[in-house]
Formats: structure tokens, C-alpha cells, sequence
């Protein structure tokens, strides 16, 4: 694996770490809603569910940088966990924490 793609890597992962790191921390205000009306409670009970959702993808992506992080750090970046193949350099330029390469990603979506 070139050195210059995983020292490039590491620094968006850290980037993006930090980034949702102080998001999560952030407690979630909502808007104050008055409660008088059904579309009012119903709006408010919607956007605490999107906000819910939101927080729980934010807390899926930590995850999935951490474990990027951890395979720079035991130099298994850039190593498919399905087959063991390299993943493509343009791959990881877009998506420095996937975890396979593309037939693989491919197999296990359908």
C-alpha cells in the first residue's frame, strides 16, 4: 500500500473522527413545539425520530473511521476482510474506511 494514500487516509479519518466526535457530544436540542395542536405534537415526535436516526448513523460512521484507524495502526489497511485482496487505491480515496473491496461489497449487498 503506498505510504502517501494511508499518511492521506489517516488524516481524513482523523479529520472526520474529531468531526463527529464534537457532534455527538452536542447535546440534540429540538425546537420547543406547543403541544395545543395534533400536527404540532405530531411534527414534534417526527423530528425527534429523524434526529434519533441521525445521531444513531453519526455513532455507525465513528465506528467504522475507529476501525480504519485501527487497521492503519496493525498495517491491514487496504486489505479486503472477505477475500484478503487489496482494495482499490480509488476506493479508499473515496471511502478510507471500507472494509472490502468492490466485488466483495457487491456480493454482500445483493
Amino acid at each position: 500500500m503506498d505510504p502517501k494514500l494511508v499518511e492521506a487516509a489517516r488524516i481524513t479519518l482523523e479529520a472526520e473522527r474529531d468531526r463527529l466526535r464534537l457532534e455527538l457530544s452536542e447535546e440534540v436540542q429540538f425546537p420547543k413545539v406547543a403541544h395545543g395542536a395534533q400536527t404540532a405534537a405530531a411534527t414534534e415526535v417526527t423530528e425527534s425520530q429523524r434526529g434519533q436516526q441521525l445521531r444513531g448513523r453519526e455513532e455507525l460512521h465513528l465506528v467504522q473511521i475507529e476501525g480504519a484507524l485501527k487497521r492503519i495502526q496493525i498495517g491491514t489497511f487496504g486489505t479486503c476482510q472477505t477475500c484478503g485482496k487489496p482494495i482499490a487505491p480509488e476506493r479508499l480515496e473515496v471511502l478510507p474506511w471500507a472494509t472490502d473491496c468492490v466485488d466483495c461489497h457487491s456480493k454482500k449487498r445483493r
